[in-house]
């Protein structure tokens, strides 16, 4: 028997069955029947999937919680649902973020209650605070997708996510919100200088993403094994789990493989000689 779930027997072979849920009496249908039974199993399903909750056409409380309450619902899902390698995604940050705003204006607003105004309310404290319009929109993004998965497990009606898709992103040249700065690279003197503070094999990698354009994650990540050696220009392919599959496999490889006429240089990094 589910947790906090009881199934009470009948009085009498002549009365239903009741399941209680939440302490809420559930009818699931005359006494011992083959109907009886396969209500039992489809309610508690319900019930499980959607977090040991009543949903809300079942339990209409629900419908009234806070903002902050769907935030905090959302978070435990969020941590569960953004991990890579079992380890916390930069998403979580972003989502936290995002956050911040909508409970500090609207914490204590049923979240069934909270509609376009609103969300354009939390959009402005977040330009008022200095944030460019990509962020913004990333951020507006993120609260949209909350309460689209509030939705989905039944916390609040369609017709508020519904609501908040009429809000589109903040255009350039159209609003008054500031443009983030392009993003410039590094100067090779800068990288130069931790020359003598790293191992040898840190700063292998570190030419490594200036000569190939390869993100730092994507060196640490790179294998043997997806490096083709075989001609004067070497190939990367890098093989994830979603390449893996059938389906993606040649279509990925088309499109991602990074070529690049180093291979001099790769050899002498990877074999220790001199860089030429």
């Amino acid at each position: 028997m589910a947790h906090n779930a009881h199934l009470s027997p009948p009085q009498s072979p002549r009365l239903g069955r009741l399941v209680t849920l939440n302490g809420t009496d559930i009818y699931l249908g005359p006494y011992g029947t083959a109907a009886s039974k396969a209500e039992y199993d489809r309610v508690i399903s319900e019930w499980l999937a959607n977090g040991r909750r009543l949903s809300s056409t079942r339990d209409e409380p629900v419908r009234d919680l806070t903002v902050t309450e769907l935030i905090a619902a959302y978070w435990r899902h969020a941590r569960e649902y953004y991990l890579k390698g079992g380890r916390p995604t930069s998403e979580q940050g972003s989502i936290k973020l995002a956050m911040r705003p909508l409970r500090k204006l609207y914490g204590a607003t049923p979240a069934a209650r909270f509609g376009p105004l609103a969300l354009n309310a939390v959009r402005q404290k977040m330009v008022d605070h200095g944030a460019c319009r990509i962020t913004v929109n990333g951020y507006v993004t993120r609260i949209k997708r909350m309460f689209k998965w509030a939705v989905e497990n039944e916390l609040v009606g369609p017709e508020v996510h519904h609501g908040l898709q009429a809000v589109v992103g903040l255009r350039r040249d159209r609003c008054e919100v500031r443009e983030a700065e392009p993003v410039r690279p590094v100067p090779d003197e800068f990288v130069d200088t931790i020359r003598p503070y790293v191992a040898r094999q840190v700063w292998a990698m570190i030419e490594l993403q200036r000569l190939a354009g390869l993100r730092p994650g994507e060196v640490v990540v790179m294998r043997a094994s997806d490096l083709d050696m075989t001609g004067g220009i070497w190939h990367y392919r890098p093989v994830t789990r979603w390449m893996r599959s059938r389906r993606n496999a040649g279509r990925y490889s088309k499109r991602r493989t990074r070529t690049r006429n180093h291979g001099l240089s790769f050899r002498s990094l990877l074999g220790g000689g001199t860089r030429k």
